[in-house]
């Protein structure tokens, strides 16, 4: 599915299943790599392949949870996840607690101030 996410860029739709985890205010300030500082109360994520600017909806199937993140870094860096949330992302899952939880994640959008959307 990454494959097929890279050869459209955020074409739609593009669903992935997996494993997400969080990051918080101890990385507050620092660059994301898109360039931007980190902001936890942001509802932004990490993921490894898809361009900076695609918005993302991520779904906790076990409670129906669902938030609408930004991409703007890479990552996980953690084996087997899928998915890193900003903060405030992470608590609208309501997955502050557990620290990891399964998701699903659909490509909905992008936002251009990222550069060309397709």
């Amino acid at each position: 599915m990454l494959l097929l996410a890279a050869l459209l860029g955020c074409a739609h739709p593009v669903y992935q299943a997996g494993l997400a985890s969080w990051y918080g205010k101890e990385l507050a300030g620092r660059p994301t790599a898109s360039g931007e500082p980190f902001r936890p109360g942001l509802r932004t994520a990490a993921h490894p392949t898809l361009p900076f600017g695609t918005v993302l909806v991520v779904t906790r199937p076990d409670t129906g949870r669902h938030v609408r993140v930004v991409v703007n870094d890479r990552g996980p860096y953690a084996k087997g996840r899928i998915l890193d949330l900003a903060q405030a992302a992470a608590r609208r899952l309501d997955m502050i607690q557990a620290g990891v939880a399964r998701i699903e994640v659909r490509v909905v959008g992008c936002r251009p101030k990222y550069g060309k959307c397709p």
